[in-house]
């Protein structure tokens, strides 16, 4: 009987060790989940504007409440440390220079999803909701709809809220930022 090969789970500092070590250049896209090291796929041009877009509104939506950290790394665990499109995270004096926000320093993460609408959906959103992440917004450009998931739960989020051009979100953590959804997918 043929025995299974053994899957070797990295750690936060494996990941941060290999990247000391120059296993992953300035080009390699790629980020940690569940111990599993994942190449991202490439940014194309509308991921990119929306990127930018909702970069706009929350920056502008939000000066001097918050960060709005763009593609980087979020600590979720000592297994995942995954790098959102975009992370709201809590003012720190350092702006995270000394650490990674962990789970408790976030407002809310965005995920654009073009062709990484799949590994965002059934990946990334069951991980953040897993590990208590509490408001997560995925901007499915194909279709031009944005996905609310809240009430995380270690099954997933528990309330799912599809919005279309022409309605409006506001972040639970700030109400009182009203965001019209067409400006946001463009």
């Amino acid at each position: 009987m043929a025995a299974e090969p053994l899957r070797k789970r990295f750690t936060c500092l494996d990941y941060h060790a290999m990247a000391d070590a120059g296993l992953f250049t300035v080009d390699d896209r790629v980020e940690l989940i569940e111990g599993e090291i994942y190449e991202m796929t490439p940014i194309g041009n509308r991921h990119a504007g929306c990127v930018n877009r909702f970069t706009t509104f929350f920056t502008e939506g939000l000066a001097g409440r918050v960060i709005v950290s763009v593609q980087n790394p979020v600590h979720l665990n000592d297994f995942s440390e995954p790098q959102p499109d975009i992370a709201i995270v809590r003012r720190r004096e350092d702006f995270y220079s000394t650490s990674h926000p962990t789970v408790q320093d976030v407002f809310l993460i965005v995920e654009a999803a073009d062709a990484s609408l799949e590994y965002d959906k059934k990946l990334k959103l069951p991980v953040y909701a897993r590990n208590g992440i509490t408001e997560a917004w995925l901007a499915v450009l194909t279709q031009r709809i944005l996905l609310v998931h809240r009430e995380p739960s270690p099954e997933g989020y528990r309330q799912v809220v599809v919005l279309r051009p022409g309605e409006t979100v506001s972040p639970l953590a700030f109400s009182d930022l009203v965001l019209d959804v067409s400006a946001l997918l463009g």
